[in-house]
């Protein structure tokens, strides 16, 4: 193999062709419905410094609010060209940046509706197992009633959270331990 593997870690070795033929930061090419939105996130280590080797993959429903999955049978429109699925590495400043819409509500299992969210899979340097957590758009009017978020002890919410930067990139800074550290599901 030409490229080797790449340096070994808690989760790798990582052959890294095959990683990078599965990128795909741009999630939404022209012509998919909705609001276009750059995500940049940022992971940091419990001592605050960044991790500019971690990788990152993100799951969404589309503008609509409907998941490209065949198990998301609702009858809502599904977008051409758009998987709701992209995967980036940390730059050296620890930063992976996306391009894709903003996704719809999806339905809760238990009834209502989920806020518009992001779903975040993580894979870094001392990590056993992925990490899961979610982005939330911080100031959408449907954050109040989020049946995820009103499980996540209120002091603690803000971590979810991203904010929108004068630039309007949202940026969600991801702690992976330490007294900042951000919300982890168990998946």
């Amino acid at each position: 193999m030409a490229d080797g593997l790449t340096p070994s870690q808690t989760i790798g070795p990582f052959y890294w062709g095959s990683l990078v033929s599965g990128y795909r930061a741009d999630l939404a090419p022209a012509g998919v419905a909705g609001e276009r939105i750059e995500l940049a996130l940022t992971l940091y280590d419990a001592d605050g410094a960044v991790v500019p080797d971690g990788l990152i993959e993100i799951w969404q429903a589309n503008s609509h609010g409907r998941y490209n999955h065949p198990e998301d049978r609702r009858n809502l429109p599904l977008d051409t060209g758009f998987e709701g699925f992209g995967r980036a590495s940390a730059d050296t400043s620890g930063t992976a940046r996306f391009a894709t819409v903003r996704p719809g509500r999806v339905p809760w299992p238990e009834g209502g509706l989920q806020a518009p969210h992001i779903n975040i899979s993580i894979f870094a340097r001392g990590v056993l197992n992925r990490l899961a957590t979610r982005l939330y758009f911080e100031g959408d009017p449907a954050l109040a009633t989020d049946p995820v978020l009103k499980l996540v002890d209120p002091a603690r919410r803000s971590t979810l959270l991203a904010t929108c930067d004068a630039a309007g990139v949202w940026c969600l800074p991801i702690h992976l331990g330490g007294d900042r550290e951000t919300v982890f599901f168990d998946c």
